[in-house]
């Protein structure tokens, strides 16, 4: 597989004009590690992420741990991790996580076609799981909304943070 990762989005606002947005998925490598610390979210949402370099260093720990950054074109717009947890039994969880989109282009559309595209690319990378799992904190409605948007529900568990466990199944996201 390669190290990119294409997905094409395609939103429409109630004049029927589309915009299409192809954004690609590259693993973060020393080349664009430092982009990827630089991403910035709002003060109010810092509560419900840890940063960028946070994640990494954790990744750095915890080799199960693929971070990837969200391009447009050259320009990366968010950042993500995702991975594979056998810890879980009987048959491992597959993870999404920390997903961000950095401020400057939040409200456009991005949140939803990079998890459109992470979702595909975890199908693809990952044929035979059939559940995904992500959490999310309570209040933060922006991410629960979105998630929901493509069929993810809380399962009720909580996370080793405190974070609700939402469950999706991935054959339900390919339409």
């Amino acid at each position: 597989m390669k190290n990119l990762f294409k997905s094409v989005d395609i939103i429409s606002d109630l004049r029927y004009h589309f915009i299409i947005m192809e954004l690609s998925i590259i693993p973060i490598t020393e080349k664009n590690r430092t982009v990827a610390e630089k991403l910035e979210i709002f003060s109010a949402q810092k509560g419900y992420i840890e940063s960028v370099k946070e994640c990494l260093r954790e990744a750095d720990m915890c080799g199960r741990w693929r971070p990837v950054g969200i391009y447009e074109g050259e320009t990366m717009i968010g950042f993500a991790m995702y991975g594979l947890f056998r810890c879980y039994l009987p048959f491992g969880r597959l993870w999404l996580d920390r997903l961000l989109i950095d401020r400057r282009f939040q409200g456009k559309g991005y949140g939803k076609a990079a998890v459109n595209a992470l979702l595909l690319r975890l199908k693809i990378e990952y044929p035979h799981r059939k559940k995904v799992f992500l959490s999310v904190y309570d209040g933060n409605d922006a991410a629960l909304n979105l998630y929901r948007k493509f069929g993810f529900e809380m399962n009720g568990e909580k996370d080793i943070h405190g974070e609700n466990v939402m469950i999706g199944r991935l054959k339900s996201f390919l339409r």
